[in-house]
């Protein structure tokens, strides 16, 4: 699949083939299944993760041969227009996905663990990958190619981004049993370790540096690493102020986001509300 793959990428033909299309559904099947992945765990790599960008480039494939269509319910007064490859995903109810009635949106070609929670109103994009268990919360996104863990809160108004291009990079990854809090924003292939807690309206990106002030660190990220959050860092919204030129004289400080703790058995028990919840 690969190859076949890699190779209608670079050669993409005047028209495609029913061969064409019948590769790209197989593909889309295997993205549904969790079979492949727009990024995988990797130990050998620094930020423990690898992108797949022969799967990036599987999903590209989708809009260049998608033409688009009516996918409306109601076409007097709800009309949907998209690209015939990228329908709604169909979910059955054994599952094990709860899908709560209210306005929320799951595009074909993602992959949606057992015990998956989605609350409305919410969005998963193609190629996000979502690990058993995980809570999607009220007008939370989950961005193309996004890599979620099992057993994350995504929070109410959360954003996840994603990074569908360039191919070569690596997408938003939230790693096992993360609780993303209400109105966070994680964008630019930012990588969040194992249960770490992003407070109430942290914004993660690579142009802002995370300062620790637990172990005395600040974690940024460089031209060829993502900015990483440690595994079991309580992270929150915080500011630095500006020590030179016209920001010194007005005062001014900017936003940075905080490790303030490392999680615990407090930590624990004021999350642990969500379980009930699945």
């Amino acid at each position: 699949m690969q190859n076949g793959i890699e190779t209608l990428f670079d050669n993409p033909p005047a028209s495609y083939s029913p061969a064409d299309h019948g590769l790209f559904a197989r593909f889309k099947d295997a993205l549904n299944e969790g079979a492949i992945r727009a990024a995988e765990p990797d130990p050998s790599t620094p930020s423990g993760w690898r992108v797949n960008s022969w799967v990036k480039k599987g999903i590209l494939i989708g809009f260049r041969m998608g033409t688009i269509v009516d996918m409306s319910i109601d076409t007097g007064r709800q009309p949907w227009f998209d690209k015939d490859t990228y329908p709604v995903r169909t979910i059955a109810v054994n599952s094990g996905v709860r899908i709560v009635p209210g306005g929320s949106s799951i595009r074909d070609g993602c992959f949606l663990g057992r015990g998956v929670t989605c609350m409305p109103p919410m969005y998963i994009n193609v190629g996000a990958y979502v690990g058993d268990s995980t809570m999607v919360d009220s007008h939370a996104l989950i961005g193309s190619c996004a890599q979620i863990g099992r057993s994350c809160h995504i929070s109410a108004a959360a954003q996840i981004g994603g990074v569908l291009e360039p191919v070569g990079a690596l997408p938003v990854v939230i790693e096992d049993e993360v609780l993303v809090g209400g109105n966070t924003g994680v964008y630019e292939g930012t990588i969040v370790k194992t249960r770490a807690v992003l407070g109430t309206g942290v914004i993660l990106n690579r142009s802002t540096p995370i300062y620790d002030l637990v172990k005395g660190e600040v974690y940024a990220a460089t031209d060829d690493q993502p900015l990483i959050v440690p595994a079991n860092a309580v992270v929150v919204s915080g500011s630095r102020a500006v020590t030179r030129g016209k920001g010194q004289e007005w005062g001014i400080s900017l936003y940075t986001p905080v490790i303030v703790k490392y999680r615990d058995s407090k930590t624990d028990e004021k999350i642990r509300l969500e379980d009930y919840l699945r």
